[in-house]
């Protein structure tokens, strides 16, 4: 590749502004923005900058040699990658969900093209959590990884917890302070955290499970009831991902709320961060930390991935291609907290045991065992339900 980068960048809005602030403060000389496709070119963007809003005038550009793509529309952004690696122009991306649904495809596509897509920011911001379990943990000696993937929540739920807040309020705020957008439903309902884990298990066991197939609950549904059940625990709730290998090669995988005791890593963790707990054999446990959201620290992430392609790096998905294979299994169990407001909601739930059951005319819980089987069973059904869970773990 080039010594120095001329990028194509599609979108402009906050991490790609937040590129551009970055590149202009530090005045790179490997890498410049030529050109920038957005869907509006009459919006007034502030800057200086050559706006277009046709893709054509970045792919036909001969003097562009990478493709930097951080929109919002899913399906968009799987059309600009694709193209990009056909015409065997390496690409960085920050979108996860088009990532979770098309990233077995991609992979194909850049070993076909002999063409590097990099995509360390679309994870956890600014943590390198990609190319690390790529390059560090490249072997069977890992058991897991979990972890708060979503800055917004995590911000929303640090206001609740630490300043009293009430929920509504935190999430004007987080909206505010551009930490979640102005529909937080793939922040809070779980759906963004899910994009990231299945991205990071592709790299961490070399397993791609599609998103249907996850169990993910969010907190969208949280109320005064769960928050002191919490405290009452001397816990935290926090919206946690997490895969784990089990026996028999098998992992297992979930996004939802989990009561976290002072103990843990992530129970500190706090604001917009993110804080991601890689766990293996001998080395026992290992915590990564960093902002989770926001354009700065997502752009640095970008930034990052470009100064990487440099170099002419790429992921070689040692797990997918070099180790023996995995497979994802619901056949576990676990402890949750459940608060419903019905009888028949709390049917919906197969308990194998139950340890604790509270019971009055404003609040009803249980504590108890359930398979992960069954929480996915029902997945859609409890979203429209007055219930909220939360895994209980017993340290």
């Amino acid at each position: 590749m080039s010594k120095q980068l001329a990028v194509g960048l599609f979108g402009f809005g906050n991490v790609g502004r937040g590129l551009f602030d970055v590149l202009n403060k530090i005045e790179s000389r490997d890498a410049y923005i030529k050109r920038i496709c957005v869907r509006d070119i009459n919006k007034p963007r502030g800057v200086e900058a050559d706006f277009t809003d046709n893709p054509d005038d970045i792919f036909n550009d001969p003097e562009i040699n990478l493709i930097v793509e951080l929109i919002d529309d899913a399906e968009a952004a799987y059309h600009i990658i694709k193209r990009a690696l056909t015409n065997g122009i390496p690409a960085v991306s920050g979108n996860k969900k088009m990532l979770a649904y098309h990233i077995g495809e991609l992979i194909e596509l850049q070993r076909k093209t002999s063409t590097p897509l990099l995509y360390d920011a679309s994870a956890c911001g600014s943590i390198p959590v990609i190319r690390n379990l790529e390059e560090y943990y490249d072997n069977d000696l890992l058991i897991s990884v979990k972890g708060i993937l979503n800055g917004s929540s995590n911000f929303i739920l640090s206001k609740i917890f630490n300043e009293k807040m009430s929920y509504d309020k935190a999430l004007r705020m987080a909206q505010d302070l551009g930490f979640a957008e102005s529909n937080p439903s793939l922040d809070i309902d779980g759906y963004d955290s899910l994009f990231k884990l299945i991205i990071i298990t592709v790299h961490a066991f070399g397993c791609y499970v599609e998103p249907e197939r996850i169990f993910t609950y969010g907190i969208s549904s949280m109320n005064d009831a769960d928050i002191r059940f919490a405290n009452e625990k001397g816990r935290r709730i926090k919206l946690v991902a997490h895969v784990e290998k089990i026996a028999d090669g098998k992992i297992m995988m979930s996004v939802m709320p989990q009561l976290i005791s002072r103990e843990k890593y992530i129970y500190s963790v706090e604001d917009e961060f993110n804080g991601v707990v890689i766990k293996g054999e001998f080395y026992d446990k290992q915590f990564m930390f960093g902002r989770g959201a926001g354009g700065h620290p997502t752009g640095s992430a970008v930034l990052s991935d470009m100064t990487a392609c440099l170099y002419d790096y790429r992921y070689e998905y040692k797990r997918l291609f070099g180790h023996s294979k995995v497979e994802y299994t619901t056949d576990v169990t676990f402890r949750i907290y459940l608060r419903y407001s019905t009888d028949a909601d709390l049917a919906l739930f197969r308990f194998e045991r139950i340890h604790e059951r509270y019971d009055s005319d404003d609040n009803r819980y249980v504590v108890g065992d359930i398979s992960l089987e069954s929480l996915r069973a029902v997945n859609e059904e409890i979203r429209h339900r007055h219930v909220f869970l939360a895994a209980y773990p017993k340290d």
